[in-house]
């Protein structure tokens, strides 16, 4: 069993040590998919191992249970037994030579296969960050679509169906402790809590115990200023543990203040009191509430066959319109491209796979942040005949040219994948937008859905309250700059968290270059 013990050792120790900092799974549930065939190969080298000991101890059973028998007989009578010649030969032959042996297939080393299956190159492993970002994006979904912590908990959401067990009180303690290096207190409380209600109902088994969970739930009730529960819970703690030095501690700090709360004699102290909503606007549209259009606008709103004025590769087969919102012009094409075409672009895109960053205004470098988490590819239109056929579908349908567009972006959204509010134009500050491509500002974009999403997801306008949903096949199209070249900030979007699936979707950003004389300039500045 100590052979056994350091087996298992050295297998954990060469897990840990595969794990690759450059590498990040969280940010996108395609790549995230490659754990799972790992995963898959290491328990079947998990399983060799294992048949390979069974096989090993059986024998070792086997040889025991012999020995045994044999010693049982043998020791009814000593000296008779070794009266016999065969019988003397065949101990000493036995001591010398077989047990020897049992010696050496005892001391077989049969976990080689298994290390070295995990030690190959081949295999990349999941490092700190990418827990705490799958962390920290299930308390970003709790708080964007208003989930109590015993739903998200049992896993009960939306859309849900492959789901093998829900969340452990360790695993509790684990989202609560993010939250906690966090100096997120509020999340801190409510996932100690649920801890403790799982230890409380009974389950087991859990490495974390309810003293614990009790001292950090009292710690984070008080950086709230909630101190009548913060007392309640270092007296709960007492309970179990009467002698807690830091609990007793605690208690009478916490008597102290509240005391001097009734006389009005407290300090006043600042605490970080709940969760601090930074955008209310955007998370309400995230969970379906957009703004109600008034029955006169609403009423210009149609779906209608589109053929862009007879455009030849129109004619036969026009686009599906669906006008989404009038103020900016938000329309919808359904049907823009075919299963096989969607399945592989997805296909191409997965290997190129890299994390999703930002601009940074003042280096224009690249910076991966939180307020974006994803991973995307860029194809080319003259690489692939599937994202040829697309673009050139979208040059029919919107009439712009696609000459001096960007390459195709695809997008693949990790756990509680996101992008907050954006623009997608470089506004007044730039002096001369996209210098390193010369072919103006963003004037369009267009964004095909290449996934169904089970819940979340929308893409949506907080400054005029529109929300759309991901129906796959679609494309949605916008205009960011107005008639007069500038900005329409009205057109400022985001990428809701994906609550429930994996969400893909491609971009095509249209350039002013080549648009002059297929959408002209306003006459008015106002335009």
């Amino acid at each position: 069993m100590a052979h056994l013990d350091m087996a298992l050792r050295w297998f954990l120790l060469v897990l840990i040590g595969s794990s690759s900092a450059d590498d990040e799974f969280y940010t996108s549930i395609g790549h995230m998919t490659e754990l799972l065939y790992t995963e898959q190969d290491l328990v079947a080298s998990l399983e060799d191992y294992i048949r390979a000991e069974e096989n090993k101890l059986e024998h070792i059973k086997r040889w025991a249970q012999k020995l045994a028998d044999l010693s049982a007989f043998a020791l009814e009578d000593p000296e008779g037994f070794l009266g016999h010649p065969v019988n003397a030969f065949k101990l000493l032959n036995r001591i010398d030579r077989k047990w020897r042996e049992l010696e050496s297939l005892v001391l077989t080393d049969v976990s080689h296969g298994l290390v070295s299956d995990i030690a190959v190159g081949r295999l990349r492993f999941p490092d700190e960050g990418d827990r705490t970002g799958v962390a920290v994006a299930l308390l970003r979904l709790q708080d964007t679509y208003e989930l109590d912590t015993d739903s998200l908990a049992k896993g009960d959401l939306p859309g849900t169906s492959r789901l093998r067990g829900g969340l452990t009180a360790d695993d509790c303690y684990d989202l609560g402790m993010v939250a906690y290096k966090a100096d997120d207190f509020y999340h801190t409380e409510l996932w100690m809590s649920q801890a403790l209600r799982q230890l409380e109902q009974g389950e087991t088994p859990a490495t974390v115990d309810a003293v614990t969970l009790l001292d950090y739930r009292s710690y984070s009730l008080y950086k709230q200023g909630d101190l009548e529960r913060a007392k309640e819970s270092a007296e709960r703690l007492l309970e179990i543990d009467p002698v807690n030095e830091r609990a007793n501690a605690n208690l009478k700090y916490f008597e102290y203040q509240l005391a001097k709360e009734k006389t009005g004699e407290a300090t006043p102290e600042t605490f970080t009191r709940g969760r601090a909503s930074y955008n209310g606007a955007y998370e309400r549209l995230c969970r379906g509430d957009s703004v109600e259009l008034t029955p006169r606008r609403r009423s210009r709103l149609f779906c209608r066959y589109h053929d862009n004025r007879g455009h030849p590769n129109l004619l036969i087969g026009p686009a599906k319109e669906e006008d989404v919102w009038d103020r900016p012009r938000i329309v919808r094409y359904h049907d823009v491209a075919s299963d096989d075409d969607m399945e592989i672009i997805k296909e191409l895109a997965k290997p190129k796979l890299t994390r999703s960053k930002v601009k940074d205004g003042r280096t224009n470098e690249g910076l991966a942040v939180p307020t974006r988490i994803s991973q995307n590819a860029w194809l080319a239109d003259n690489q692939y005949a599937e994202v040829d056929r697309t673009v050139r579908r979208m040059g029919d349908i919107t009439g712009l040219d696609t000459s001096t567009a960007e390459e195709l972006q695809v997008v693949n959204y990790g756990v509680g994948g996101q992008y907050e509010p954006h623009f997608d134009f470089q506004g007044d500050e730039v002096p001369e937008p996209y210098a390193d491509l010369g072919t103006g500002n963003r004037i369009a974009t267009w964004l095909v859905y290449i996934s169904d999403v089970q819940a979340g997801g929308a893409t949506v306008f907080p400054e005029v309250g529109a929300v759309v949903w991901p129906i796959k096949g679609s494309a949605v199209f916008w205009y960011n700059l107005r008639l007069n070249g500038k900005g329409d900030y009205q057109t400022r979007h985001a990428a809701c968290p994906v609550l429930v699936g994996s969400k893909w979707v491609s971009n095509k950003w249209l350039h002013e270059r080549g648009q002059e004389f297929r959408r002209r300039c306003g006459l008015r500045s106002s335009d």
